[in-house]
């Protein structure tokens, strides 16, 4: 079969590939850009512990070790007050006893870094092909596979099995498939300052507030994020509007976040003074890049449309109170892989392909609901409405945004797929219940591999199903015995008759789980389902469930288009409310058109320039020229 034709060479464009190759999938990635990263200190990204043990698995771990922070506490404030400090914390210990995701810390990094390290992964695999200088112009579909024509130096007609978009917000693949982007157009916008200074709590993020009084006004809000190296990105929430944040202005908002904050610190003595600010002394600091970015909230119609696909900003925009839209496109880009291995390798129902848009559609959209919903109690000051919903108005405030930043609840936390086409059968016999629900991400506990590696359960994901016996005991076993004994010889027969690539992995304990419990788990970590001991037909009608039913040979017929959703459907978290900005055109683009070319739309975010000299060689700080093409470009 062809290779699969991937759009786009940002962040979700290159993790598809990579995990494609990994998948033996040949992929050819077509790249307007020459390839080079231009670093940009105050373009970041923000990775979730799933996205981030994702790219690890991509060999992208040394560039988050080496450039990336992982936070060692988050700070909240309200207004001189500290209102609550969440200790972060990085080590194993413990795993089934404490809820990890809510614990461990994000990674942040710049964007240059991680596209970097994917770049250099994929130069690494002998069944990628990168071509740059490649623009799209034309996407044409039959029976057997996809041809893309592109222009440039290396302009040609391409041939693929499968084509995937990841040409970011104003994607050419959407617009030549007509897929329409509606949603809501400038929710939030903050202007960006990264800096080298020395902040009273090394190693610790801070969400600063100070919310509005009951004479009204705006809510001010600020927050500091730790890159290595002393490295700080402050973001300033700023009023509605399009009015120029100018250098003056910029500058003022520094020295007194910067002189409020040292302040309040228990001991300043040691500072030396850098000027005056409406706090006091400011701390000496040197800028390094500014910027200006807006927020949109968009959801295309349909990701799939016979063997094209969209994916990342190309699919979805999001992006306020602390969500990350980056997390998003990298799990479209690790739900997508896998299937389309499968695919590739052994056919696809169109269960196998329509689950992608099932399952990542869906999770998109009950985020854009979450956040929507959030909006207008956060910002607007309604506090009225926000007693309603939850009592205790500054620690409900605080509770919400911080699930946003760390990746809680429903505005952060990894998604679930509990109405995914790929279930296990229904009243399978031998089904157990655990700590996680079917189509849940599963835990990462501590596994040992019949290579006898000892690893975390996420560091197996990414290549076929995982069988998960949990085997008190067993860590005191020499693996040649436990490997014999038991249930492992009649596990092991059961995963060499099913229908896909499997691994057997042993855990001394699971959350909830009973011993001798075998946990079927996705490439992408999400249960299937738990059985209680070895039950090889059950195991092999969950394989064939996760391969989307029967077995099928690869595709002779071109699905059909999906039907489009009426506007403002309730499904599709675009719901329109008075004054709240939302269109249905196809771009990414605010009320004033598109940005002007070589501009950038990218990520969550639309970058627009500081005005004046401090934006002289550090504007947009979450795109750059032509980054529309490049791919996903977040605001962290």
């Amino acid at each position: 079969m062809e290779p699969v034709i991937v759009v786009g060479a940002g962040p979700v464009g290159l993790a598809l590939a990579v995990a494609l190759t990994r998948h033996r999938v040949p992929v050819v990635v077509l790249d307007e850009t020459d390839g080079q990263e231009t670093p940009r200190p105050a373009r970041t990204v923000v990775l979730r512990p799933d996205t981030a043990a994702f790219a690890a698995r991509l060999g992208c771990a040394d560039a988050l070790a080496d450039a990336g922070a992982r936070w060692s506490a988050w700070r909240t404030m309200r207004r001189r007050r500290l209102l609550e400090r969440i200790v972060l914390t990085t080590d194993g210990t413990d795993r089934t006893e404490r809820d990890e995701t809510a614990c461990a810390p994000p990674v942040h990094l710049p964007q240059h870094a991680l596209t970097r390290a994917l770049r250099a992964a994929l130069a690494g695999e002998p069944l990628a092909q990168v071509v740059t200088g490649s623009r799209l112009a034309a996407v044409e579909q039959d029976g057997k596979g996809v041809s893309a024509q592109t222009r440039g130096a290396s302009g040609t007609w391409w041939r693929g099995s499968y084509l995937v978009g990841c040409d970011g917000p104003r994607s050419t693949v959407r617009k030549l498939l007509d897929v329409r982007f509606p949603g809501r157009t400038a929710v939030e916008r903050h202007a960006v300052a990264t800096l080298r200074t020395e902040l009273p709590w090394p190693g610790e993020a801070l969400l600063h507030r100070s919310p509005v009084r009951h004479g009204g006004g705006q809510v001010s809000e600020v927050s500091a994020r730790p890159l290595p190296g002393g490295i700080w990105r402050l973001d300033w929430l700023l009023p509605p509007g399009r009015d120029l944040v100018t250098p003056d202005v910029l500058v003022t908002r520094i020295r007194d976040s910067l002189a409020g904050w040292a302040a309040d610190a228990p001991d300043t003595a040691g500072d030396e003074p850098g000027g005056r600010g409406r706090g006091g002394l400011v701390p000496p600091y040197e800028l390094l890049d500014t910027g200006v970015h807006t927020v949109h909230h968009r959801l295309a119609r349909t990701w799939r449309q016979g063997r094209a696909f969209l994916a990342g900003d190309a699919a979805h925009l999001l992006g306020a109170l602390g969500t990350q839209g980056l997390d998003e496109g990298l799990r479209d880009a690790e739900n997508l892989a896998w299937k389309l291995g499968l695919a590739w390798h052994h056919g696809a129902t169109d269960a196998l392909l329509d689950s992608y848009q099932a399952e990542r559609r869906d999770a998109v959209a009950a985020r854009l609901r979450a956040t929507d919903s959030a909006l207008p109690l956060l910002r607007d000051g309604g506090a009225v409405h926000w007693r309603t919903v939850l009592p205790g108005t500054a620690r409900g405030r605080s509770t919400l945004l911080t699930d946003g930043h760390l990746g809680r609840g429903p505005l952060g936390a990894a998604p679930s797929y509990p109405r995914t086409p790929l279930a296990a059968p229904a009243d399978l016999p031998g089904e157990a219940a655990v700590g996680t629900l079917p189509g849940a991400p599963v835990v990462d506990v501590p596994v040992t591999a019949s290579d006898g590696a000892s690893v975390g359960l996420r560091d197996r994901l990414g290549q076929g199903l995982l069988l998960v016996l949990v085997a008190p005991g067993t860590g005191v076993w020499d693996r040649r015995h436990w490997q014999s004994a038991g249930l492992m010889p009649r596990l092991s027969d059961a995963v060499a008759a099913l229908p896909m690539r499997a691994e057997i992995l042993v855990t001394e304990a699971y959350p909830g789980a009973a011993a001798h419990t075998v946990l079927v788990v996705r490439p992408d970590g999400h249960l299937v389902t738990a059985l209680s001991g070895v039950r090889p037909d059950e195991l092999a009608a969950c394989a064939e469930a996760v391969r989307g039913g029967a077995s099928a040979p690869p595709h002779t017929a071109t699905a059909a288009e999906e039907a489009e959703v009426p506007a403002g459907e309730p499904g599709d978290g675009t719901v329109p409310r008075p004054g709240s900005g939302v269109d249905d055109r196809d771009g990414a683009g605010g009320s004033n058109g598109p940005a002007p070319a070589g501009g950038s739309a990218t990520g969550a975010a639309v970058a627009e320039p500081v005005a004046g000299p401090v934006a002289a060689s550090a504007a947009e700080p979450e795109g750059a020229p032509g980054a529309a093409h490049r791919g996903e470009d977040l605001a962290g």
